[in-house]
């Protein structure tokens, strides 16, 4: 039987990453993410509810949302789910938390105006093309003519 273990996730960051490094140097980046959901109660009323969700970050990834992101900036984070398990020190009693393991982010937003830093990219981090990336802009460029579009048709196959 096939398993699947894949979180897609938008919002925003409900504070600051916290940056921590294990003794052996890997960087992780801890936050927490506020995914809101709007809907309408039986009267017809509109509510909102929000979900906390906890996310780590590993090594270069860990690093660029920790110096990019601050509380309150929307992100795309795609990830797989973790459960926690320890047992509590005082209490003994047995503690979990799910969490979810970030493999794949995009910055959304236009970053300054919207909690992230000035200069932060825009880029997809994690080796895949963005999925939420502001469209191009268009260039303002004449199109070249019909005759000397389809002389570089061959120029544009990619094989």
């Amino acid at each position: 039987m096939a398993n699947l273990n894949k979180v897609m996730l938008i919002g925003n960051l409900t504070r600051d990453p916290e940056l921590r490094v294990t003794p052996k140097g890997t960087a992780i980046c801890q936050f927490s993410l506020a995914v809101n959901r709007k809907f309408k109660d039986e009267s017809g009323g509109e509510r909102e509810e929000v979900t906390y969700i906890d996310v780590e970050a590993w090594s270069k990834q860990g690093e660029t949302i920790a110096k990019y992101c601050t509380k309150g900036r929307p992100l795309f984070v795609e990830g797989r789910l973790r459960l926690d398990q320890w047992e509590d020190k005082t209490t003994k009693e047995k503690r979990s938390r799910m969490k979810v393991v970030l493999e794949n982010f995009q910055f959304l937003g236009t970053g300054r105006a919207e909690g992230g830093a000035p200069g932060a990219p825009g880029a997809s981090e994690g080796g895949s093309e963005p999925r939420y990336a502001a469209p191009a802009p268009r260039s303002s460029a004449p199109k070249p003519s019909a005759p000397a579009a389809q002389e570089n048709l061959d120029e544009d196959v990619p094989f």
